[in-house]
């Protein structure tokens, strides 16, 4: 199936992990994919692998926490591919919280917040006239449950919650100008994040109802439903992608059985 024929693709972020395994979904299903990410030597390798497999891609470098390099990275983009129907906010920073939290300086804080919330609105100012352009335009953010409950990190998790705001309040406004805009919240995902910890990733899988971790290709496969024709009328919505973490609490029925 390739719901994107014709497409013009940007994803920020798409060097590895989530974004990569994204990248790879839209150039499977027919897109023309901007694989963008701070680190331009890990993009042009994310891009090369989908050129080897018969997709159409390229790398730009893409620092969203600077105005110029998000509207130097979508003009780019759309002039290599004529046009740009998608744009997916992946990147994002996360800092380790500190023990109590009047310690946090202002300076993580800050670049949580910058990268992950004030990244995807540069990105979304610039490609939505883009979007609009396009008659069929998407935004689609990649959120996290720590947007939606309590899991630790609270610049991430602010951020993140931010990052659902901005999802519904600018739906609303590109709404009649002929874009969606949706979030996929995943919950703990299998990716080099996590590299070195998979003691740690077995032990949070028992609290999973559905038994396991997520892939990164779990929420590629959420974040093109999204952007495709079969999210039609879809907007503003936030999508949890987490195996049922935020619907039961199976640690709690464990100490209750």
């Amino acid at each position: 199936m390739r719901r994107f024929e014709g497409y013009g693709v940007m994803i920020t972020g798409a060097a590895r992990g989530i974004g990569a395994a994204t990248a790879h979904r839209f150039a499977a299903e027919g897109a023309q994919v901007a694989v963008t990410d701070v680190d331009g030597r890990a993009a042009e390798k994310t891009a090369a692998g989908i050129r080897e497999q018969g997709g159409v891609a390229r790398a730009f470098t893409c620092d969203v926490g600077s105005r110029e390099s998000v509207e130097a990275a979508v003009a780019a983009a759309v002039e290599e591919f004529g046009r740009l129907d998608v744009l997916v906010n992946n990147a994002y920073a996360c800092a380790p919280d500190a023990a109590r939290f009047e310690d946090e300086p202002d300076d993580v804080w800050a670049r949580d917040l910058d990268v992950t919330l004030t990244g995807a609105y540069r990105c979304c100012r610039a490609a939505l006239p883009h979007l609009v352009a396009s008659g069929r335009g998407a935004i689609v953010s990649v959120g996290s449950v720590n947007g939606l409950q309590d899991y630790g990190n609270h610049a991430y998790s602010a951020a993140k919650a931010g990052l659902g705001s901005l999802t519904r309040t600018l739906a609303g406004h590109a709404g009649p100008r002929g874009v969606r805009v949706n979030l996929v919240a995943p919950g703990t995902v299998r990716t080099p994040a996590w590299s070195g910890r998979g003691a740690a990733l077995d032990a949070v899988s028992g609290l999973y109802p559905l038994g396991r971790v997520g892939e990164p290709e779990d929420i590629a496969a959420a974040v093109t439903f999204l952007a495709s024709p079969d999210a039609a009328w879809i907007t503003g919505v936030t999508l949890p992608v987490d195996g049922g973490l935020t619907s039961a609490n199976l640690g709690f029925r464990t100490q209750l059985a």
